[in-house]
């Protein structure tokens, strides 16, 4: 007779501590897009970050999850009423992934579970933001994170890892998201630039990150909270855990390696954007891998992703798409060889999982085949078919409707104030006045004012401390 059911303390504590950890990656994000972007439209790119933690956390609770994690329907989608927000899960059945042979499943309740997931459609949402810097009404963006959301992020989340066919017909591998995170939210990006088109000025003027210690602040904290998002997604405390935790380190750290090092042939020079940027590449390719894996395939993967997407992002250049922050080609390219990766060199003799849960094969280098490879490929082509058209049809609609770039004009001016009515920096003098330090330290006359000047009238209306300058 199966035992009541109990909750596992340990495997619940790591997962709200996952959860947390992952939840911080997307304020992360925003300080590392934040600073890799121009003064004038830092503010517009964190609030993008921001509100996709708003938006996509009620939908999610709403119905996402339902659709993502419910009982699978049809291959596409789960259940749409399985989960709905209208419902309470709080009896002490309500374990995630209890089964009436094992009423306590992996001990964690529904609630922690769904908080985990949450998190996950967060940041993979705010991810694309990154591509359109500068030119993106606020409420144009809203509208598509959520479109984008309901009908690409959900499903997909379900076919990798709810039942769905990429998951439980084509037996790919992805553990923690190389496919539905970043290949999925890379393809988003690609579509979206189409539309919206280049910058202003692009490539012709210099657009350089205005804030590269901002830059390295957001890249540490992304880091930091991706073990959550690699490790955590093992789900309970264990050996596997630790080699995606493992895994997670060596990979980033060689990517960083890797990077820096096609920075220092091509330009002589390593750069702090450079080191960032191969720390997050590392962090994408590995992904998908970190739990399938050996630790040296996790090595030699992190300098294959940081090789290859250093030289990545100069595809927009030759191919003429303005990707503001690389988001094609750090997790677009990234994802997609953490995912190939898994054909050469998955392995049951880390995980048995990958026969005995997801129905696959170990990779072409431990005597698989190319079976996986091709399994693996399939499920990229699949996501990154459907991300973009989705991406494509939904930003095309919305700009020719409510509209999605902004004018010219804000655009120049910069969209911060434009569209928020806030500017990131005060950069006006001290006190407000114009003339030389000595005079707006109120040194050499009474006063502190300078003889024969006359004084500033006041100005007719309050002006908003929000706007800098």
């Amino acid at each position: 007779m199966p035992e009541a059911p109990t909750i596992d303390g340990a495997n619940t504590t790591w997962l709200l501590v996952s959860t947390a950890l992952v939840l911080l990656m997307t304020p992360g994000l925003a300080l590392f897009y934040g600073g890799l972007n121009r003064a004038k439209g830092v503010l517009n790119m964190m609030m993008m970050s921001f509100s996709a933690i708003g938006l996509i956390s009620i939908l999610w609770w709403f119905y996402g999850f339902s659709v993502a994690f419910g009982a699978d329907v049809n291959g596409f989608w789960g259940d749409p009423g399985a989960y709905l927000g209208t419902k309470t899960f709080l009896a002490e059945t309500d374990l995630w992934g209890a089964t009436a042979e094992n009423p306590s499943g992996i001990g964690v309740p529904l609630y922690v579970f769904m908080a985990f997931q949450m998190v996950f459609a967060v940041i993979t949402v705010a991810l694309i933001s990154g591509a359109i810097a500068d030119r993106a009404k606020f409420a144009g963006w809203l509208l598509f994170a959520f479109g984008w959301a309901t009908l690409v992020y959900f499903p997909v989340a379900h076919w990798v890892w709810g039942g769905g066919i990429i998951g439980g017909d084509i037996h790919a591998l992805d553990f923690a998201g190389g496919t539905a995170v970043h290949i999925n939210a890379g393809a988003a990006a690609l579509a979206v630039v189409l539309v919206l088109g280049k910058r202003l000025g692009w490539p012709r003027e210099g657009m350089k990150p205005h804030n590269i210690p901002l830059v390295a602040l957001g890249a540490g904290l992304l880091w930091f909270g991706w073990f959550g998002f690699n490790a955590g997604s093992e789900l309970t405390v264990d050996s596997v855990a630790g080699l995606a935790f493992i895994n997670t380190q060596l990979a980033t750290a060689a990517a960083v390696l890797g990077w820096i090092a096609v920075e220092w042939v091509k330009d002589r020079k390593p750069t702090m954007v450079g080191a960032s940027s191969g720390a997050v590449a590392g962090l994408v390719a590995i992904t998908p891998a970190c739990g399938f894996i050996a630790p040296w395939a996790s090595v030699l993967l992190g300098i294959v992703a940081g090789v290859v997407c250093a030289l990545a992002v100069s595809l927009k250049y030759k191919l003429g798409y303005d990707d503001s922050l690389d988001v094609v080609g750090v997790h677009f390219v990234g994802g997609w060889i953490g995912s190939l990766w898994l054909g050469l060199f998955a392995t049951n003799s880390v995980n048995a999982a990958i026969t005995d849960v997801v129905g696959a094969s170990d990779g072409l280098f431990y005597g698989g085949g190319a079976t996986q490879l091709g399994r693996q490929a399939l499920a990229g082509l699949i996501v990154t078919v459907w991300s973009f058209g989705i991406a494509w049809v939904l930003a095309f609609v919305i700009e020719k409707t409510i509209g999605f770039r902004v004018k010219a004009e804000a655009e120049v001016e910069g969209i911060d104030i434009a569209e928020h009515a806030e500017s990131s920096y005060d950069l006006s003098p001290a006190g407000g006045g114009t003339g030389s330090a000595f005079a707006m330290a109120g040194i050499g006359t009474p006063g502190g004012a300078t003889s024969g000047a006359k004084p500033e009238a006041e100005p007719a209306e309050p002006v908003s401390e929000k706007v800098a300058g």
